[in-house]
């Protein structure tokens, strides 16, 4: 584990991982934001220069990023960055835009704190069954 990471989620219960499932309360999920953002902001740049390395490669000419070994490397980057998001408990939905659910219980329904791309803050929630079209600002 680097300098700045937290062991995966672990609520008052118990880990996740001994449950099967994974819950957040809204003060945990929040606490993981300022790690989620440095994360995500890697993922935007990766993301970019995958999309351009690829076209370029696709077209047969050069790119100013490298070739299929730098392809692969930034291919490899994000998926070691998308797993430290699952290894945590929080629920990949998309990855252009970015967008992220915590699973979480509040007033005793089942809910995904959502967090997407260029938020600054935890704010969002919505019905587990619904996903984003439910989007509402959390309590």
């Amino acid at each position: 584990m680097t300098q700045g990471e937290q062991e995966p989620h672990e609520s008052a219960e118990g880990s996740a991982a001994e449950h099967g499932t994974w819950q957040f309360t809204v003060e945990e999920a929040r606490a993981l934001v300022p790690q989620v953002r440095e994360r995500a902001a890697e993922i935007v740049r990766h993301r970019a220069d995958l999309a351009e390395l690829a076209l370029d490669l696709r077209a047969g000419g050069p790119s100013r990023l490298g070739g299929r070994p730098e392809l692969k490397a930034l291919e490899a980057r994000l998926d070691e960055l998308l797993t430290w998001f699952t290894g945590q408990g929080i629920e990949v939905k998309g990855i252009a835009p970015f967008l992220i659910d915590f699973p979480c219980v509040l007033d005793g329904a089942e809910v995904r704190l959502c967090w997407l791309e260029g938020d600054t803050e935890l704010a969002w929630y919505h019905r587990a069954d619904l996903g984003f079209a439910g989007r509402r600002p959390l309590p």
